[in-house]
């Protein structure tokens, strides 16, 4: 029998790519000429796909008619979409319900047409998809090419057996999200990248390139690089493998060759070892990345390459020390996350993946758990260029489903090939620390799981054995500990429920005092406690919360929580996050602030009425909510009334001042949680906290009353993008008076314009209640703002973005669009 990393690399010998270099480039709408293909080509494959909503008998056929197809470019999620004659995505009678948000899924189909020259002949063509949700179909030309049913994880097929050259094709993609199949947002259709990739038979196999490194201290650091080569030539062929590291500064720092001659259509897998002076470790901190750059020669002729990043670090966990990243213990600031990128719906777009790891990390964030499934591939490159501890995260269910038609239905024969696709893709990610195999997996308790618990962990050690195993298990009690006993460090959710005089996390270490511990997820309104017991004790090294980033679906799971219902329409956002659906922050963020950075400092009002309904059935363990406070000092009608006032504070001492005069300081240390409040008789005017260490003024927050807004005012995040057709801007609009104040109060209708070589594709305002449009090029502000989302096209030049409302002075953000 073969090893189950040797049954990997065969299993993929008719599919065989590798990870894409640094140079990629749009396909045009022939393919590119021979120079620009040797010895390797990988191309994006996004532009120019038509695609219908629904069914389409025959779609399949090469000849089929798509003339009145909706032309579009990927990444796309048509959950997302304004419903057919309709101006919102949301329907109160969707199929999924409070889960999805009350989106729609269904039947979609892609179709693109392109061209392989005569040049490539003799060259393997192969197809990649990063992710398509779900139960993807691919033909050729109308011949059948695969399915791959996994909505998650990246797939690819070897196309060149059914490519005409120097004609026509067509691949088309039939895409079925139907039924009730996911907990949250899935969206629907190509929401990742697609990509072509055209290779010599004799190249490195498919994320073939495997980096690991030991003896790792300040003078050097041993590198072990495992290559898989294949050989898809009908005769044998000698190969020489050279593997080169470089800096991040482009310094080649090592070198290494090989020789060996491989069979007919046959893999072998090289096995280099070399060492690299001073290394420079990734961490958070200072996350440098290394390149290691794979030339395959045969006899004399260089015919393939490949760049790999990777990072240098060590990792350990123990009871003792803890967690250890390169020598040194370091607590997991974490969260959880799921993939939606919010207006964007599930599109991967890599500066929306980019930027949700960018505010993460402004708040405090050092590590994330991707919940539950592996993310995009951007998204990962962006933890290891910023610097974010990631724990990648498999399924959220095994045999037994949380859904009539959810991934349950393929688990049996799929599961190794979804575990082989993320271990594969990811393991050379510095910023991935663990390996999640499962999420509250129903019925863990019983012994026929436990055995499939032992069959997942033991896959992913022999295919990745650098990494602890983890799993995020609720319903903690003693029956679990077998199902423990599969992992190497144990994911707890939501242990700071119960008794607070002794947290489950000491109530186990007693009973099982060599189990490393982390809370993998937590209730936002227990952060605290939650905290600090990370804090205390050293075997708890971690904790993620519930969530990091709001997200579509589970809808008012923070505000009217659990049991869901349908009658909570029109909520269609979880409202749970530190940082909402548009990346601001919302007030549980600033606490955390407190509880992580010192002397931070923030002040937020409970207001005199409830932001939304109360749900009187909220259970009572149902605490994903937070406590509802607004950043907000504008409260006409209730002057004279006492408000309640709360500062997040890490300083020693908060004085809290009302228009000049102090209202006296309390402290704000670990007795009062960090926190503090007054009672303060509402008056217009400024509210403002200032905060102390040792007598000294280090930090100071204030509200201040807004009159009537009279104009609008834009800022985007970046004013320089590229114009490739995926680069991204976020323009923040406000709302503002006279004196330059936000009106937190305003909900005006605003209007865009664009001009130039860009387009707007998202508008939002952050308001969980909200069913307009994401797409339509006008929306009501909520809390006195909202975020527009404009995207480049191919040409470069000035884009103008517009926003107008009526009796509001208007106002324009430029971004220029620049040639990569």
């Amino acid at each position: 029998m073969y090893s189950h990393r040797v049954r990997l690399f065969l299993i993929n010998l008719f599919v065989l790519i590798a990870i894409a270099g640094s140079s990629i480039h749009e396909l045009p709408t022939h393919a590119q000429n021979e120079s620009s293909i040797t010895p390797r080509s990988t191309v994006l494959f996004d532009s120019n796909w038509r695609f219908h909503r629904g069914g389409a008998q025959g779609a399949e056929s090469a000849d089929f008619d798509d003339s009145k197809w909706r032309e579009l470019d990927l990444p796309h999620d048509w959950s997302i979409e304004d419903l057919p004659g309709t101006n919102s995505p949301f329907d109160p009678n969707a199929i999924s319900q409070v889960n999805g948000g009350f989106t729609t899924g269904g039947t979609g189909w892609y179709r693109k047409a392109f061209t392989i020259s005569n040049a490539q002949d003799g060259k393997r063509i192969v197809v990649q998809f990063d992710g398509v949700y779900m139960n993807a179909e691919i033909w050729l030309n109308g011949q059948w090419v695969g399915t791959h049913p996994y909505g998650y994880t990246s797939f690819w097929f070897d196309l060149t057996d059914k490519v005409k050259r120097n004609a026509a094709n067509v691949l088309a993609v039939k895409v079925r999200n139907e039924g009730e199949n996911s907990r949250w947002y899935s969206g629907s259709g190509i929401y990742r990248h697609v990509w072509l990739k055209t290779l010599d038979p004799t190249h490195i196999a498919q994320w073939g390139t495997y980096i690991t490194s030991s003896k790792v201290n300040q003078s050097s650091a041993s590198l072990k690089i495992k290559t898989a080569v294949t050989n898809q030539r009908d005769s044998s062929s000698s190969i020489r493998l050279l593997t080169r590291i470089v800096d991040i500064k482009g310094r080649e720092v090592a070198r290494v060759e090989s020789n060996q001659t491989i069979d007919p259509h046959g893999v072998y897998e090289f096995n280099q070892e070399t060492t690299v002076a001073s290394p420079m470790l990734w961490s958070p901190d200072s996350p440098t990345l290394y390149t290691a750059i794979t030339e395959v020669r045969r006899d004399r002729d260089h015919v393939d390459s490949v760049e790999t990043k990777f990072g240098i670090r060590t990792i350990s966990f123990d009871t003792t020390n803890g967690f250890i990243l390169n020598g040194k213990p370091l607590k997991l600031k974490g969260g959880c996350l799921h993939h939606d990128n919010g207006p964007l719906g599930a599109r991967a777009f890599d500066r929306a993946e980019e930027r949700r790891v960018e505010l993460l990390k402004a708040s405090g964030y050092n590590a994330l758990r991707l919940a539950h499934n592996p993310p995009s591939p951007a998204f990962l490159d962006a933890c290891d260029r910023l610097g974010m501890m990631v724990i990648d995260e498999a399924f959220d269910m095994w045999r037994e489903g949380k859904n009539p038609h959810d991934y349950h239905l393929f688990f049996d024969e799929w599961w190794k090939r979804d575990i082989d696709s993320m271990i594969a893709r990811d393991r050379n990610h510095p910023s991935v620390i663990m390996w999640s195999i499962g999420n509250e997996i129903p019925s863990r308790q019983k012994p026929e799981v436990v055995k499939v618990a032992k069959e997942l962990a033991d896959h992913v050690r022999e295919l990745e054995p650098t990494r602890p195993i983890t799993s995020a298990v609720n319903d903690l009690r003693e029956d679990k500990d077998p199902y423990f006993a599969t992992l190497d460090v144990g994911g707890y959710n939501y242990a700071a429920f119960g008794d607070r005089t002794k947290s489950l996390y000491e109530f186990d270490h007693k009973r099982v005092p060599n189990r490393v511990m982390f809370g993998s997820e937590s209730y936002p309104l227990e952060a605290f406690d939650a905290w600090m017991n990370v804090v205390d004790h050293p075997y708890v090294i971690g904790d993620f919360v519930w969530t990091a980033f709001d997200y579509l679906g589970e809808a008012s799971i923070g505000w009217r929580g659990y049991f869901q219902e349908q009658s909570f329409y029109p909520w269609n956002i979880a409202y749970c996050g530190d940082i909402d659906t548009c990346g601001w922050k919302r007030p549980q963020s600033y606490y955390r602030d407190a509880l992580w950075k010192p002397d931070q400092l923030s002040v937020f009002v409970t207001p005199p009425q409830p932001s939304f309904p109360p749900n009187p059935k909220r259970q009572f363990w149902s605490k994903w909510h937070w406590f509802d406070v607004v950043a907000n000092w504008n409260w006409a009608g209730y002057e004279r009334k006492p408000l309640n006032v709360t500062v997040y504070s890490s300083c020693d001492e908060v004085e809290l001042f009302l228009n000049g005069k102090s209202l006296g300081k309390k402290p704000t240390n670990r007795a009062t949680e960090f926190k503090n409040a007054w009672s303060v008789p509402y008056e217009p005017g400024l509210i403002k906290a200032i905060g102390y260490r040792a007598a000294k003024q280090v930090n100071s927050s204030e509200l201040r009353t807004a009159s009537q807004p009279t104009h609008l005012a834009l800022s985007a995040d970046r004013t320089n993008i590229r114009a490739d057709n995926q680069d991204l801007s976020y323009v923040t609009v406000q709302l503002i008076d006279e004196s330059g104040v936000r009106n937190p109060m305003a909900d005006n209708l605003v209007n865009f314009s664009l001009t130039g070589p860009g387009e707007i594709i998202a508008v939002a305002n952050g308001n969980p209640m909200s069913t307009e449009s994401y797409q339509q090029s006008h929306r009501k502000a909520w809390q006195g703002r909202l975020l527009v989302v404009v995207r480049s096209t191919k040409e470069p030049g000035k884009i103008t973005l517009t926003a107008t409302a009526d009796s509001l002075r208007s106002a324009s953000a430029v971004i220029t669009s620049q040639t990569p």
